[in-house]
């Protein structure tokens, strides 16, 4: 499977990440076994990528993705977690999570982006993963907290990599304004973009895409499937968008793009997985993947061959922006294992 290196760091890692947000019992409980063979099944795959964090299940998806990794060779893959929600006791538990996971809540969360948080954060993870280092570490939705986040968080994370500890960092988000003030303002390499560079989404070609190329940094993608609606051939009503319920607007959109998809001799969400990759300064795509069948279909989508064609005919057909490039640009560094 192809590499990428984040720009003027260290670290590279597979074009296809492996996403454990799911296997930290997103809406509904994941069991063990099906996490541990998920994770083998991405491995045998090729995939060297593993993204977590302490809000993904209270710190179950880290126990998980730790204890599939333990005796696997170190320097063979990368993983990246994230800072600014310390878990700590829960003193009024009601019995489950009231964030999305299906884990009991005797822990919360508590945002926290300061220096000793982030110091806190990251010794935390360390302990629950059992690894002995993280090569990428994001600040988790500093969305309300820019001023401790950049202060703060950053200048620590930054201190971390010059020793050594750490060898990227960045930011994680839901959107792309503050994405971009982070790479321009503070000392990040790479942001991790959730579903703001998508097939029914371009809105990161007006800060942070260019912003990234201007500074030669990169950026991750996530979120391709916004939701789920782009995740099946042909999407339906009821799917999810942001997850929220899709308008309909933007469910005939998503088959208007399937129609085209189809016409080319492939599928939807095997665009949607190629179509971030497009764009020179995106390096990776990471996708949750719960089960060793969504590794496999996914993985499968990822080396189907899209033709050329397909984007330059939803361009003229106004289902992408104008402005979307339809070709990798040059400066790319890659290689093919």
């Amino acid at each position: 499977m192809r590499h990428r290196q984040i720009a003027n760091s260290p670290v590279e890692f597979t074009e296809l990440g492996f996403g454990a947000s799911v296997i930290g019992n997103l809406y509904r409980v994941t069991p063990p076994q099906d996490a541990q063979a998920a994770i083998e099944a991405a491995w045998e795959a090729g995939i060297r990528y593993f993204d977590t964090a302490p809000h993904y299940g209270l710190g179950l998806s880290e126990r998980r993705l730790g204890a599939a990794l333990r005796g696997r060779p170190r320097d063979e893959y990368v993983v990246s977690s994230k800072v600014g929600r310390l878990l700590v006791p829960n003193e009024r538990p009601r019995g489950v999570d009231s964030e999305g996971f299906v884990v009991r809540d005797d822990l919360r969360r508590q945002w926290d982006f300061s220096r000793d948080g982030v110091l806190r954060s990251i010794e935390a993870t360390l302990e629950r993963t059992g690894l002995d280092r993280l090569d990428v570490v994001y600040l988790h939705d500093p969305d309300d907290h820019w001023r401790q986040a950049a202060e703060e968080a950053m200048p620590a994370l930054a201190e971390l990599r010059g020793q050594g500890v750490i060898g990227a960092i960045g930011a994680g988000m839901n959107q792309s304004g503050m994405l971009a003030r982070f790479l321009r303002e503070t000392a990040a390499d790479v942001v991790m973009l959730a579903g703001r560079y998508t097939l029914l989404d371009q809105s990161a070609l007006d800060d942070v895409l260019p912003a990234a190329q201007a500074l030669g940094k990169s950026v991750v993608a996530v979120g391709v499937f916004n939701s789920g609606l782009l995740s099946r051939d042909r999407p339906a009503e009821g799917m999810k968008y942001d997850y929220q319920d899709a308008p309909s607007d933007l469910v005939a959109r998503a088959l208007a793009i399937a129609e085209v998809c189809a016409a080319h001799g492939t599928s939807l969400p095997a665009a949607a997985i190629a179509f971030p990759l497009r764009h020179r300064t995106i390096i990776n795509v990471t996708l949750g993947m719960r089960t060793p069948e969504q590794v496999v279909r996914n993985v499968e989508l990822h080396r189907g061959r899209i033709p050329d064609g397909l984007w330059d005919d939803l361009r003229a057909q106004g289902l992408i922006r104008s402005d979307v490039p339809t070709a990798s640009g040059p400066g790319r560094s890659s290689r093919c294992l």
